[in-house]
Parts: structure tokens; sequence; C-alpha cells
């Protein structure tokens, strides 16, 4: 496998978002266009044949099975045309929310973008060079991608498959780089989200998992920044926040239905998280919500 000097990561919302696709075949002599501050990402897949690219001071020899992702605020060049004849896919799609390349890090790779970006933010993370996880798979949708280029509305499907590749590739990096306690970690956060209406306890997790709650603490502190307790609040405080303004429940039928059983204690840590009570909330945020009468 070639040698991955980095990642680049995209921190949604918003997500990525797809602008259009193709399949070139290049005979040989001929080569990839060079551009300068090109405003969109170009991500290439290697078909079959060589590929010689170049971007600011790094180049590359391209060949079937391997991708890589321009950025769109670098010069990239082609560095000798083709010797042979040489196909590959290639995705333009620009990213309106934060995102970096660093080192493909283990550490890094297991945290977000932002520091204070919150408890288990999503961050995406996609090879600047390497081999495609399962080219096969990914060749199958490059392809049904491309081809509904010539089908009119088909502007949800095209983005649906640009998502699906982004979850491979984003899948296979944390298949790769995932520590032990992140991984711990993963599966804490998976455990507190099915069950955040009931109580949860440390010891709980501990029997769930099969590990010593005081280790799922350090785990969760390490990936996260937070103890499993004080996820599961923030985690309840988010459910009721979208009953709070889609629904007219009472404030203490939202707290029981989050995982809250004592109400006050509910609206003390819905303040302590929002600043404001969850009454306050809801007038102030449930009238923009709403449609205006037509």
């Amino acid at each position: 496998m070639p040698e991955q000097s980095s990642v680049v990561s995209f921190l949604p919302p918003p997500m990525p978002y797809y602008l259009e696709c193709g399949k070139t075949i290049l005979h040989p002599g001929e080569q990839h266009p060079s551009r300068h501050q090109l405003r969109m990402f170009d991500w290439l897949f290697m078909v079959s044949g060589r590929l010689f690219i170049g971007e600011e001071k790094e180049k590359w020899t391209l060949t079937a099975g391997q991708t890589l992702l321009l950025r769109p605020d670098l010069y990239h060049y082609s560095i000798q045309p083709c010797l042979e004849q040489t196909a590959f896919y290639w995705i333009h799609f620009t990213a309106e929310g934060a995102w970096e390349e660093h080192a493909a890090d283990e550490q890094l790779m297991s945290r977000p973008i932002r520091e204070n970006s919150g408890p288990s933010p999503y961050t995406i993370h996609i090879p600047k060079y390497g081999l495609l996880p399962s080219p096969a798979a990914a060749f199958e949708q490059l392809g049904r991608l491309v081809a509904l280029n010539m089908e009119s509305g088909a502007f949800w499907q095209q983005q649906q498959l640009f998502n699906d590749l982004l979850r491979l590739m984003d899948e296979s990096q944390r298949t790769t780089y995932a520590s032990p306690a992140f991984l711990v970690a993963q599966q804490a956060e998976a455990f507190l989200k099915q069950n955040y209406r009931s109580p949860i306890t440390n010891a709980m997790l501990g029997e769930v998992l099969h590990f010593h709650p005081g280790y799922i603490v350090r785990c969760m502190k390490e990936a996260y920044r937070c103890t499993p307790q004080d996820y599961l609040m923030i985690y309840r405080v988010e459910r009721a926040k979208q009953l709070l303004l889609s629904t007219e429940l009472a404030v203490a039928t939202v707290a029981e239905q989050v995982g809250f059983h004592q109400t006050p204690y509910f609206s003390a840590c819905f303040r302590k998280l929002t600043g404001i009570t969850p009454m306050q909330y809801r007038k102030q945020f449930a009238k923009r919500s709403k449609k205006p009468d037509s």
C-alpha cells in the first residue's frame, strides 16, 4: 500500500457538497489539465494506466486502484504526459464547513477539528492519497454516479451516491487508525444513545461493555473530552430540545421522556447547557420553526 502522508478532514454540518463528476480516458501523450485556484476539490479514482500529477511541491504517479484528493486552494499540474491509455473517474465537490489537511495520526483521527466543537462531533476523514479500500464497490458507485449525468432530476441520487463514497473512505480511515480507547468510547456512546431514556450508571456500562467503569470513563474523556454521565446529560438535553419545539408536551412530560425523572433537575441541567429554561427555549425558538400564516 502506498505511504499515506496526510488526511483531509471535514467537520459537518454542512456536509461536503457534490457538484459534478465524469470519467476521463487519456491516450498516450495526453495529460491531466493544470489548474490554479480551482475553488473546488478534485477527487481522482484510478481505473487503469498511470497518471503523473503534482500539487505544489508534492508529486505522485497514480496507478489502478489508487485515489488522490486535490485541494481547491493549491496549484495542481501534470508532471508529464501519459505513457499508456489511462482511465480515471473524477468528482468535483465543495466544502463550506470547516476542513483541514493534517498528518494521518491516530490521535488526530479520533478527535474533531475544533477543540471547542462539543462532545462527539462527527469528523469525516478522507485520505489525501492511497489505495481504495474496496475498489469494486467504489467503481460501481462511480459508474452509477456518471450514468446519472444523462438523467434529469437525478440531483438527490447523485448526492446520495457521493455521500456513500465519503462514508466508504471515512470508515476505512477509522478502521485503520482508531485506537482501542476510542473504540471503547464509541461502544459506550452507542449504548448511551440507545438507552438514554433509562437510568444508566457507570457500573452498568462496565457490565454491558465488559470493561472496568473507570477505564470507560478514561476512554470517554480521551475521545470526547467528557465523562459518560456528562455525555448522557448533553444527549438528553438535545433530545429534549427537539420535543420542546416539535410538540406541545408539558415540560415535566418532556423531562420524563428523555430520561430525567425529576423536573427541577432537568430544568437545572437544561439551563446549565443552554443558559435558559426549557420554557424560555420553547418560546424563543418555537416561533422561528413555525411557518407564517398564509
